[in-house]
């Protein structure tokens, strides 16, 4: 196991605990689960050293789910909208709403010109009431690490609910700079105006309310899975990274060591 010893499991699982604030209240199921952790970690290494690969490895929580949307069953009435909303930030105000359909109803995700050369309104690309009719709803990916939300926020106001794992903004740490809405390659951050507050999918505490109130069961709340690699983007995300968080990241990963050449 890329040239560990049993005995220093207990001393990884030591630092692994400290690292994560939990030095103080370690069970013994918990020092076995981070056991397993590290013995999985540890194999992974080696695998990658077999494999040649030297690309970092990182160990990180998910969020636990996410939403799945079905653009097949969407009739965008925008309900889901409203939900959102209405439990959130308590007005009935879609545009404020973490999932987005108002922005694709008529066009799709393309938006006027459907990708088209041509830019006509009967493009073929076109989608949205005004072409094919195909609804494209906009859910939060709930973003593996490195989350670019997270990462691009200078308060570090974006962190992970320690109930679902979802990243979700601290409107207290929040100033409004919007760099997180630059950042999302999916465009799924909102900003209150009035507030001048940015907001995300945060699942609803694990009862996503835009699931509950769709009618046409185009909304699932489903394990995670990634995502991020699928579908096109809607925006080219601005790339923003500190050199405090930079250095931090880099003390999360473990690079894949190299085995020395054969003279």
């Amino acid at each position: 196991m890329s040239g560990q010893h049993p005995e220093q499991l207990p001393e990884l699982v030591r630092l692994a605990a400290s690292a994560a604030g939990m030095e103080a209240s370690l069970s013994r199921r918990g020092f076995l689960l981070l056991s397993a952790c590290a013995v999985t970690s540890l194999a992974a290494l080696g695998l990658c050293e077999a494999l040649g690969a030297g690309a970092p490895l990182v160990i990180l929580d998910n969020a636990q789910g996410m939403i799945l949307a079905d653009p097949s069953r969407c009739v965008g009435c925008q309900r889901c909208e409203l939900a959102c909303t209405e439990f959130n930030d308590g007005r009935a105000q879609p545009s404020l709403s973490r999932i987005k359909i108002d922005r694709a109803l008529n066009f799709g995700p393309a938006g006027p010109t459907g990708g088209s050369t041509g830019g006509s309104i009967g493009g073929s690309g076109m989608q949205g009431l005004w072409g094919n009719g195909l609804v494209v709803q906009g859910v939060c990916r709930q973003c593996p690490h490195p989350v670019p939300c997270a990462t691009a926020c200078p308060e570090d106001a974006i962190q992970a609910d320690p109930r679902t794992g979802a990243r979700v903004v601290d409107a207290k740490k929040c100033v409004g700079c919007r760099l997180c809405q630059r950042a999302c390659p999916w465009g799924m951050i909102s900003f209150d105006e009035e507030r001048q507050k940015a907001s995300k999918c945060f699942l609803c505490d694990g009862r996503p309310k835009c699931v509950e109130a769709c009618p046409a069961g185009a909304l699932r709340y489903v394990p995670w899975r990634d995502l991020t690699r699928e579908g096109q983007t809607v925006q080219t995300p601005l790339a923003v990274l500190s050199a405090a968080k930079a250095k931090a990241c880099m003390e999360c990963h473990v690079p894949a060591r190299r085995k020395p050449k054969a003279r």
